[in-house]
């Protein structure tokens, strides 16, 4: 017997053409993907017969949450999800106030159960990869985020591809994925309002802008030479720095967009003096042999309770101490040593 397929795996082409197979019109495929994405999955105005082979045939049950965990101030939960199969992921729903003072929210998404990037500082890298999610698997953590937000607030208008997994890898699911959130029918994420992290898989991005794909791109750098980047992002060893820069160099001068880098400040490990290098250099954010517009955004590394994916990588002194004892050092250290760069087409500005 055929498995029920997940009806969140469609694009609204894809179902349209589902729905014709069964004679079914785009009227009533429209009707399925209101119900879906704009009626919390309600097919009660559908008709008998098409519900009742949607009951048979399909599932769109969303994931139920394992564990959910808030901070200490209440803005920020975290859910670990089963998912049909019983693998479990992380979804995370962060609250802020809008400037207009309404209660929003974001999301931040995986992609992938586990990673096969290998990233020593990752909790997800330390777990190894397990498999890709898909389509709708990407898209139903959005949904139920969307269920989850606050009290009043709007419905959920912000998406980071910042979870488990790394987006480039999973691409044809991911962008599926995304094609389902930005539909204007559908949930209707702005694309501006959608950012995906990758570590760096070069022909991921000239592929994102071959494809003008309209959303945000954060490239996670965490190192300002090969020897240092590689020492902690595996995939560095097959895309060094200059393959990099010349991919978002050419993703920047194709979309005419800016690059978010990341750098994630590992105590005693890229948070010398000399990384990053306070102008634009060779092989160094700000620049590699013409300059281009990105803005930098660093954090301090939280360690896991996996460990630290290498037995030299200190433990940064801030673990499990209270917000109040927590010392000023790497992120305070480079507020004060670093200022904006800024040139005729870039602002590298180093956010706290």
């Amino acid at each position: 017997m055929t498995p029920p397929f997940n009806l969140y795996d469609f694009s609204r082409p894809a179902l349209n053409e589902l729905l014709a197979d069964w004679g079914f019109s785009h009227y009533h495929a429209n009707l399925l993907w209101e119900a879906l994405y704009q009626q919390q999955g309600d097919f009660s105005a559908l008709r008998p017969d098409l519900n009742g082979r949607l009951q048979s045939q399909t599932t769109h049950a969303l994931p139920t949450a394992v564990t959910d965990l808030a901070s200490a101030d209440g803005q920020t939960r975290k859910f670990l999800l089963r998912l049909a199969d019983g693998q479990t992921i992380e979804t995370v729903l962060m609250q802020f106030e809008g400037r207009d003072g309404l209660p929003r929210a974001t999301a931040c998404i995986s992609t992938q159960a586990g990673c096969a990037m290998g990233c020593i500082f990752c909790a997800t890298g330390q777990m190894g990869f397990t498999r890709h999610l898909t389509p709708g698997e990407i898209v139903a953590q959005v949904l139920f985020a969307n269920q989850h937000r606050p009290a009043g607030s709007e419905p959920l208008r912000n998406i980071v591809l910042m979870g488990m997994g790394e987006p480039l890898h999973n691409y044809n699911h991911t962008m599926t994925a995304l094609d389902i959130l930005m539909d204007h029918k559908g949930l209707s994420i702005a694309p501006k309002h959608i950012t995906l992290s990758t570590v760096g898989l070069v022909p991921g991005i000239i592929r994102l802008a071959d494809e003008a794909r309209p959303f945000r791109l954060a490239v996670s750098l965490h190192g300002a030479t090969d020897a240092e980047r590689q020492a902690l992002v595996p995939p560095a060893r097959r895309w060094p720095l200059a393959d990099l820069m010349d991919a978002c160099r050419y993703y920047i001068t194709k979309r005419q967009r800016r690059i978010f880098f990341e750098w994630t400040l590992i105590e005693g490990q890229n948070d010398t003096p000399a990384s990053p290098c306070p102008r634009p250099t060779a092989h160094r954010p700000g620049s590699a042999r013409q300059p281009h517009p990105a803005q930098s955004n660093q954090r301090l590394r939280r360690p896991t309770d996996r460990g630290n994916g290498r037995q030299d990588l200190p433990v940064h002194p801030r673990r499990l101490q209270p917000a109040q004892h927590r010392p000023p050092t790497a992120r305070h250290r480079h507020r004060r040593r670093l200022r904006p760069i800024k040139s005729d087409n870039q602002t590298l500005r180093i956010f706290s």
